[in-house]
């Protein structure tokens, strides 16, 4: 009986129908991309100070400009940097009493006391911002700032409980059903977001946002992957990755143009509610329904897609139902992941892959976000840089392969941490080169990760195994700022000496993998065992074919 692969070499392997596809779960991957980095603007901390009432009648009697009333009224105002005792104490004194002096006001309030007195913010906090984030809403600074923090990682946690149980109810149940599911509930739970009335509600859709986001995300990177032929898998993969990085740019524009974190957040979901229309543009998977021997469906999706290709199914390969029907369908289990030894060796590289992608791409960012700076600009170019990275592995992987680009792009992260910390702060030109490097080789990694994952696993283990090693990196996205901002109080450049060292190790792990370059997908678990001795039986022919040739009779 004739596999998918030899069905769609016959009715096109990435022809209309598979492109209408990838351009519609594009779409959907653009989205994401506002709930995975979105507190950069959600979450923007501006400049701020507490509220001391009748500082602002006080300074209009006096005439003071803005410079001259906060250096007067603000604690260690006049030290430039930004400190704890300037955003988060106040002088306590009566700005309101009679008889204050605009030349030396405090002076004139506390007589011959040596020292002025201090206190919290009781009276809130004026922000140096024309719009509104959740910091200046809620009051996320001074000894509450820790909320923010927790706001994200909710958002980490989500990631990490959603990819184990969505990627069991996608190979349980169809990748359509579980993809339609949870763009409705990301929908429901983002508008809900933006109206939610306290800090506890917001962190609540957040979290449900989270549980439902990657692991729909990541299911529509499955379903695409399936839809395509082998030869065209790593186009189809950098293409859906890269509306991911157009989306961080449309981000950047909708973040400028509505500064309000709330209808910032509004106009970021709205676009979901769209995507349940793909109930009637996107049929399920036909390796999902051939692994579950739903041979029947599987020969409708076949011929949908043979229709939209505008050729015909020979009739050779019209008996796909024929064969195996009555056997007995396969569940994903999470034993499965480890049970045989080379599928075991794969799933705790990947997993490793997937933690070192997570933290040296986003403890970059976190990094280089220390520096002050326009940012819009900052995150526009720190966008930017994720396009030649798919650029270059346009051009090697289907020539040199997965594995040595991979390690490539690991040695290149790794390389320019260790040279960022290393490079003294006068050359700073070149440590922000080297941080651009770093985020392009980190970037290529992602991209790899996001196109091998799918190609080592089962078709009816497949999703279950992208998610659960995929959580890996919603680890890392927890622990990453703990790493970024602990470890920087030792010093400063320490974070980057941890990152390059992540990165070199996960350099050499991934040549432990298997090239995939123009191979099938596995779709029983013999044949995901089988992927390394498919390489060197190929190395033994090649090399068989080699001796033969030149003991041939000339």
């Amino acid at each position: 009986m004739p596999t998918l692969d030899d069905i769609l070499e016959q009715i096109g392997e990435f022809d209309f129908f598979q492109k209408q596809a990838l351009f519609v779960l594009c779409l959907f991957s653009a989205t994401f991309a506002p709930i995975y980095v979105g507190i950069f603007f959600l979450g923007f901390t501006p400049e701020h100070h507490c509220h001391s009432p009748g500082v602002a009648e006080l300074s209009q009697r006096c005439g003071w400009s803005l410079e001259e009333q906060l250096n007067h009224t603000v604690p260690e105002w006049g030290s430039h940097a930004a400190s704890f005792g300037s955003r988060c104490r106040r002088y306590e004194v009566d700005w309101n009493a009679t008889g204050v002096s605009c030349t030396d006001p405090l002076g004139s309030l506390v007589g011959n006391q040596s020292t002025v007195p201090l206190g919290p913010c009781w009276d809130g906090w004026v922000y140096d911002s024309l719009g509104t984030s959740l910091v200046t809403e809620f009051n996320l600074v001074c000894e509450d700032s820790w909320k923010l923090d927790l706001f994200q990682s909710c958002v980490n946690v989500g990631f990490f409980i959603g990819s184990v149980s969505i990627g069991y109810i996608a190979d349980r149940f169809g990748r359509k059903l579980c993809l339609l599911v949870t763009v409705l509930v990301n929908a429901v739970s983002g508008v809900l977001m933006a109206f939610a009335p306290s800090y506890t509600w917001t962190v609540i859709f957040r979290l449900i946002q989270g549980l439902v986001s990657k692991g729909c995300w990541l299911t529509g990177y499955v379903l695409i992957a399936e839809f395509v032929g082998s030869n065209y898998r790593r186009a189809a993969a950098i293409t859906y990755q890269l509306a991911f990085s157009l989306g961080l740019l449309v981000l950047t524009t909708l973040a400028y143009v509505l500064p309000h974190w709330r209808w910032l957040q509004l106009a970021v979901t709205l676009p979901n509610f769209f995507f349940l229309l793909y109930y009637w543009c996107l049929p399920e998977s036909p390796r999902w329904l051939i692994a579950q021997k739903q041979n029947d469906k599987a020969m409708e999706v076949i011929k949908r897609i043979a229709k939209g290709n505008k050729k015909e199914l020979p009739l050779s390969f019209q008996n796909l139902s024929s064969e195996d029907k009555d056997g007995e369908k396969l569940k994903p289990s999470f034993l499965d992941l480890v049970r045989t030894p080379q599928i075991r060796k794969h799933t705790f590289v990947l997993m490793y892959s997937w933690f070192t992608s997570s933290v040296l791409y986003q403890g970059l960012i976190m990094h280089m976000g220390v520096a002050a700076g326009n940012m819009y600009l900052d995150f526009l170019y720190s966008a930017l840089v994720e396009f030649p990275a798919a650029f270059i592995l346009m051009l090697t992987l289907d020539r040199i392969g997965r594995r040595y680009p991979w390690a490539a792009g690991n040695v290149m992260a790794g390389g320019a941490c260790l040279v960022a910390a290393l490079v003294p702060d006068t050359l700073f030109w070149l440590k922000m080169t080297a941080a651009c490097l770093g985020r392009m080789g980190i970037t290529m990694c992602y991209e790899i990760i996001c196109l091998v994952n799918p190609e080592l696993y089962p078709t009816f283990l497949r999703n279950l195994g992208v998610l659960v090693c995929s959580s890996m990196c919603d680890l890392g996205g927890i622990i990453t700022p703990f790493l970024v901002y602990r470890l920087a109080e030792l010093w400063h450049e320490l974070p980057l000496v941890v990152f390059a060292v992540i990165g070199l190790i996960d350099s050499g792990l991934v040549l432990l993998l298997p090239e995939m370059k123009g191979k099938t997908l596995p779709e029983t678990i013999q044949d995901a065992e089988n992927l390394h001795r498919q390489e060197r039986s190929k190395e033994k022919m090649i090399y068989l074919h080699v001796l033969t040739s030149e003991a041939a009779p000339k």
